[in-house]
């Protein structure tokens, strides 16, 4: 992955962390200090690395695609849960800002390797 379709995938992630953060701090009145301390929790998904690359990969993948934290803003949507709402908008925001920097959805092969290309080039 380089050129313009690199820089579009990454330019997106910038546009999903910052429509994240905005939704968070101007549609919830949930407290400001809930974005840093959720903000990296989705790299606990790294974990699955501890078995193999083939299960990191996977849950990994699970942490840092858009479905899981669009369920949950959809449930909290639904059962009218600002602070789960507001998790989901921080969950967002974490793959936007991941995306932005050059860390995408991983291969099986090795960590860095990505579908942004690989990481450290």
């Amino acid at each position: 992955m380089a050129g313009m379709p690199l820089a579009i995938l990454r330019t997106e992630g910038i546009v999903l962390f910052a429509a994240s953060l905005a939704g968070y701090f101007v549609g919830l009145d949930e407290p400001w200090w809930i974005v840093p301390l959720l903000l990296f929790v989705p790299d606990v998904f790294m974990a699955g690395y501890a078995s193999s690359s083939r299960v990191g990969a996977i849950v990994y993948n699970l942490g840092h695609a858009y479905p899981l934290p669009a369920l949950l803003g959809a449930w909290a949507l639904w059962a009218d849960q600002p602070l789960a709402q507001g998790v989901a908008l921080v969950w967002f925001a974490h793959i936007g800002m991941d995306r932005a920097l050059g860390y995408g959805l991983k291969y099986e092969t090795d960590f860095k390797d990505t579908h942004l290309g690989r990481i450290g080039h």
